[in-house]
């Protein structure tokens, strides 16, 4: 009896250890104020209240973020009333475009971690809630890092989960004007071309087919994208074959080191959404695939913006769901030489 008491106690230990751990890699994942503002009184005239909008109360203290909650196929968020009008509560015009917007058109601000250095800026995303659907383009940034300035016609900084958006979003979710103001909602980006680039021939010798790397063809149009599928826990991607050693058909030296590097080392490039302006850099990511994973590194952008020139090779722009791995990788993953350069995987941020 002794003894099983004893196995009861660790047991408890052991969960209570394991809880902890949870809790810690739970808080580690959440998005917590950077600091906080005073609010000061607007001068009288100066905080338009349009929409129901909030003033700043004098003295009383309010959260700033520079992180808004991680992405997934359906984030949860609170979308907002605002107008991108002038003279409307939105105060300047939009911060992507510097221009103001028909409240009858689908527009939308984000939290400034979803606005992401206006890397969404001019993006669609699709916005669901009441049992309907909106795709609204971003042009502005709700402000989650200052506020109760002119600036920000004297109103709080905005928190870090909000869409903020025209009326002709709220009339395409169906809520009946009265109940305009704050919805829970979930949404999503929309990641479509964001332009075409025509192809021309590579001069003799400038396009370099190892790996069966394509060229350009003269007359093709091929899309370009600034934006990559939306990520989750195991995104779906398409992985490419790449060498990254001088004088291989990755082209130049790795965007994020200016260096190249052995095949014989686990790295990777990823398409320019998910290469995020290089905020992915030398981190690790975890690839899946053929019944195996592996940890690689991510050294390089595989441009989906730009091609068909000496500086890309001569190849198309990078297809928008695109993990380039080095040799090293597909070994991992054991898939046979005669069949690398390309397999359905998953992959996530390690």
């Amino acid at each position: 009896m002794k003894s099983s008491a004893i196995f009861s106690q660790g047991s408890i230990l052991l969960l209570v250890i394991l809880l902890s751990t949870i809790s810690l890699v739970a808080e580690a994942q959440q998005c917590r104020p950077s600091g906080k503002i005073k609010g000061r009184k607007a001068p009288a005239g100066q905080c338009n209240q349009e929409n129901d909008s909030d003033c700043c109360v004098a003295g009383k203290m309010y959260p700033t973020y520079t992180c808004s909650p991680p992405l997934s196929g359906s984030t949860k968020a609170y979308l907002t009333l605002n107008s991108f009008e002038a003279g409307g509560d939105g105060g300047g015009p939009s911060e992507c475009d510097n221009k103001y917007h028909n409240d009858n058109t689908p527009v939308v601000a984000l939290s400034t971690g979803w606005y992401n250095h206006g890397g969404r800026c001019h993006n669609n995303i699709t916005i669901s809630s009441n049992g309907r659907s909106v795709v609204a383009m971003v042009v502005d940034e709700c402000d989650s890092t200052e506020g109760c300035d002119a600036d920000h016609d004297y109103q709080p900084p905005c928190p870090n989960n909000i869409v903020d958006a025209s009326k002709a979003v709220w009339k395409a979710l169906g809520v009946p004007e009265d109940n305009w103001g704050g919805l829970d909602i979930t949404w999503s980006d929309q990641c479509r071309p964001s332009g075409k680039i025509r192809g021309r021939k590579a001069p003799a010798g400038q396009c370099n087919k190892e790996n069966h790397s394509d060229c350009c063809v003269a007359g093709k149009m091929y899309p370009t994208y600034t934006c990559s599928p939306p990520l989750s826990g195991s995104t779906k991607a398409y992985p490419t074959l790449n060498s990254f050693e001088k004088n291989g058909d990755g082209g130049g030296p790795s965007e994020c080191d200016n260096q190249y590097h052995n095949d014989n080392t686990p790295v990777v490039a990823l398409s320019t959404g998910w290469y995020n302006n290089g905020g992915r850099c030398h981190n690790h990511i975890r690839i899946n695939g053929n019944g195996r994973s592996v940890v690689a590194m991510v050294v390089d952008e595989c441009d989906s913006t730009e091609g068909c020139d000496a500086d890309h090779d001569y190849q198309p722009p990078c297809p928008n769901n695109i993990v380039d791995a080095s040799k090293a990788v597909w070994k991992a993953l054991g898939v046979p030489e005669g069949n690398w350069g390309g397999l359905d995987i998953t992959w996530s941020d390690v």
